[in-house]
């Protein structure tokens, strides 16, 4: 009887045991999977990522030319002049439509309905759930930020503190000579051509990009050596 119950037994642990498995390896996951964050974290850095390595040209194109197209609108005319005449464009564009299928449809005598209402159909409410994970992960990122600035602030390492220091004085003097616009134009036109430059010369750029981070490396040691509260923390 000790046999028979102890085969009967058998089954269920080796059963329980080669069920448990194949949960063993998802706790490391694939290295093309998506990080913990969820699969919506996930989709929404490669669909940037995507954009920026001009993986869909067409794509890429007529956001690059869009963004660029508002931002040299902004340099020249007011903030309010160019909402207002980015509403008009498009109040245009949609009344035109209506008014053109409305007239299409009292010739023809259809009954097609609204040329729109596909997309007023479509729910585009928030749910509070949505709200609430949308205002956690921007929490975090607000955290890590008051954190940094409170680091910086009150120096608790005083090389980082400095390479801010200068960092802001160099900042002053491109302040000088460029606006915020400018800027922002010139860093979608590093946006969107630098990471296709880097992927196509990889190898040179690490390279040389090695070669300035190990000289970097070397005087930051040499002006960390000279100081002494940061010499006395490392002896410690």
């Amino acid at each position: 009887m000790a046999d028979s119950s102890a085969a009967t037994q058998s089954p269920s642990v080796s059963s329980s045991s080669s069920g448990a498995e194949p949960s063993a390896p998802s706790g490391g996951g694939s290295p093309g999977a998506c990080p913990a964050l969820g699969a919506k974290s996930c989709g929404s850095s490669c669909v940037v990522r995507d954009l920026i390595f001009w993986r869909d040209v067409k794509k890429t194109g007529f956001v690059f030319g869009t963004t660029l197209i508002m931002l040299l609108s902004l340099a020249a005319f007011s903030v309010i002049s160019v909402v207002s005449y980015l509403i008009l464009a498009l109040l245009s564009v949609t009344i035109s439509f209506r008014v053109y299928k409305s007239v299409i449809q009292a010739v023809q005598k259809s009954e097609e309905g609204h040329p729109f209402k596909a997309y007023l159909d479509v729910d585009i409410t928030l749910s509070s759930e949505a709200f609430h994970n949308y205002m956690n992960a921007a929490m975090v990122h607000v955290n890590r930020a008051l954190k940094l600035i409170i680091r910086l602030f009150l120096v608790e390492d005083l090389v980082d503190s400095l390479k801010l220091a200068v960092f802001m004085w160099l900042m002053t003097y491109v302040g000088a000579v460029f606006n915020g616009i400018t800027l922002l134009i010139l860093a979608e036109l590093l946006v969107f051509s630098v990471p296709i430059v880097y992927e196509k010369y990889k190898t040179q750029i690490d390279h040389y990009v090695g070669i300035v981070r190990d000289q970097t490396k070397s005087v930051i040691e040499k002006i960390q050596a000279k100081l002494p509260g940061i010499a006395k923390k490392k002896a410690e």
